[in-house]
């Protein structure tokens, strides 16, 4: 039996060594007393950075060569650590085609022997991943190999099935787990069935799930508890949650901690309850829990979303008082709050200090500095952000080039934004829904229809490769404002070639159409990953 191994993964995006790291300085005026008090902190950060770029860099060529060799047959006794390293950083990196091809590879090898522990480490990737069909292949595998299924293996099944929202498959898995000896399901296999059933929002099944667990004498843990309170908060299920925060309390098997108090906060917090998140912030104090960074992060976002700036800040300074070292996250949250309030000065000032301190800006420190300023209109700082980010080793990511593609569209600069977007794909960086929403809307605006309706026709037809899943759906309706597809959504939606689950996927289009409130059609893009390596740009020029 074989397993399906897909084509030849391509990395979403591709590091660049810059020589230079001081580009910036030269144009930001930087008091020069800073720099001398920070030179010691910047040569450290430096050489970490470089040191983190060379680890990457090694990674991906290891995986590459032994990806190359998979393809081969005559290598069929490798060094073992070369291949199980290469293995372990696939799956480390979420790198599902990487890794069964190595793992193909690996079988292949005089010197293998079969393992459940890697079995169970390919199967937690794949659910990561939301392959559930790979995993189910996988484990079939497994079997024909020989080996028993341990409790840990049949707990990573569940997971792949359920966190594909396949919660059938992931009940009848633990029903088999039970049929076997000495592989009954634990509380860790329940807590992740609970926890899938919170990320599909099936919480009818949790009532049900605990009554099991009670019936076959397994008691919930901390983890249980956290996953529940942290499900219930994020669907604003609060009387749940606090329910459950009470039943965690009296419990004498699992005892609240840091991660309870984020959740619990976390929620109030996103939903603007602020004077609930403070009541409960004091409440664990009270009971001698005390915070961490995310949990300051939590804070100073919730109010950022407020408008309550200042108690932003003051919780900055609290953070600084009491030895908490703000990561590149708060400042990351700080700067994008400022940015989308229009406080230009302010932001600048943050991602100043964020330098002098010696924290790495990342991919989205720019991006939402690019939003803020395109938003503002000075499409000249956007180039001075761009001078920054190519004299720097930041890893750029495709939100980051959707930011860039939208400020330059919006300012209807087509010829820097296509440009940018053949970047993309030398990079190897792979364009998204919202790359083709912001381009197509970018055409049309300056009156490109042909270029625009040639890249819609192209991703309309190449419907089959779009993944059929609720966060698609919701991003794809949300995705742009400008291109009427409603025809285009019933054609595919009555399609006989159409698999039932695209087919939900064009249903939930056309209810999103119907929704329509004021009358007039919803208009949005039918947005698919980018495949074909023919430039979708023809006739972009007028």
């Amino acid at each position: 039996m074989e397993l399906q191994i897909p084509g030849s993964a391509k990395p979403c995006c591709s590091s660049t060594i810059i020589s230079s790291s001081i580009h910036y300085l030269m144009n930001e005026h930087v008091n020069p007393r800073v720099l001398i008090i920070k030179s010691s902190s910047s040569q450290r950060l430096q050489k970490c950075s470089k040191k983190n770029l060379s680890r990457i860099l090694r990674t991906e060529a290891a995986i590459k060569g032994i990806e190359r060799k998979a393809n081969s047959e005559k290598y069929i006794n490798l060094w073992p650590k070369a291949v199980l390293e290469a293995l372990d950083d696939a799956i480390r990196d979420n790198r599902w085609e990487s890794a069964l091809k190595i793992f193909d590879l690996l079988r292949k090898q005089h010197w293998y022997e079969p393992r459940c522990h890697t079995y169970a480490k390919l199967l937690v990737m794949l659910g990561k991943c939301k392959q559930p069909n790979q995993a189910s292949l996988l484990f079939e595998i497994m079997l024909a190999d020989g080996l028993q299924p341990t409790v840990d293996v049949y707990t990573a099944l569940v997971s792949a099935y359920g966190l594909s929202g396949l919660l059938d498959e992931a009940l009848r898995t633990i029903d088999d787990m039970k049929s076997v000896s000495n592989c009954k399901p634990d509380v860790y296999t329940y807590s992740i069935l609970i926890k899938c059933c919170t990320k599909v929002r099936r919480f009818d099944m949790i009532e049900h799930i605990l009554a099991e667990m009670v019936y076959l004498g397994i008691e919930c843990t901390s983890v249980t508890y956290n996953t529940m309170i942290d499900g219930y908060g994020k669907a604003k299920l609060f009387e749940l949650m606090e329910s459950s925060l009470t039943d965690m309390i009296e419990s004498e098997t699992a005892i609240p901690d840091v991660f309870t108090l984020n959740s619990v906060i976390g929620s109030y917090g996103s939903c603007g309850k602020l004077e609930k998140m403070e009541k409960w912030f004091e409440e664990f104090q009270v009971m001698g829990i005390k915070p961490d960074v995310m949990t300051f992060n939590i804070l100073i976002k919730s109010y950022g979303r407020a408008g309550m700036y200042q108690k932003m800040e003051s919780v900055l300074d609290f953070m600084r008082n009491r030895f908490y070292s703000p990561t590149a996250v708060t400042y990351n949250i700080i700067i994008e709050t400022l940015g989308k309030a229009g406080h230009i000065k302010n932001m600048e000032q943050f991602f100043l200090q964020m330098k002098h301190v010696g924290v790495k800006p990342t991919s989205f420190t720019y991006c939402s500095l690019v939003s803020a300023y395109s938003r503002a209109g000075l499409l000249e700082k956007v180039d001075s952000i761009m001078r920054q980010v190519e004299n720097s080793d930041v890893v750029l990511d495709a939100p980051f080039f959707n930011c860039i593609i939208s400020a330059y569209g919006q300012a209807g600069d087509i010829e820097r934004m296509v440009a940018l977007f053949l970047e993309m794909k030398v990079r190897k960086c792979k364009p998204d829904y919202i790359t083709f929403s912001t381009m197509i809307q970018a055409y049309n605006s300056q009156g490109l229809t042909k270029a625009a309706n040639d890249l819609k026709t192209k991703m309309i037809t190449s419907c089959g490769t779009l993944e059929s899943n609720e966060l698609i759906m919701g991003r794809v309706l949300s995705a742009c404002e400008f291109v009427s597809v409603k025809k285009d959504a019933i054609t595919i939606h009555t399609s006989d070639s159409m698999d039932p689950r695209r087919r939900t996927w064009a249903g939930f289009f056309q209810k999103g159409i119907a929704m329509d409130r004021d009358g007039a059609l919803l208009r949005h893009l039918l947005i698919l990953p980018f495949e074909s390596d023919r430039s979708p740009l023809t006739g972009c020029k007028s």
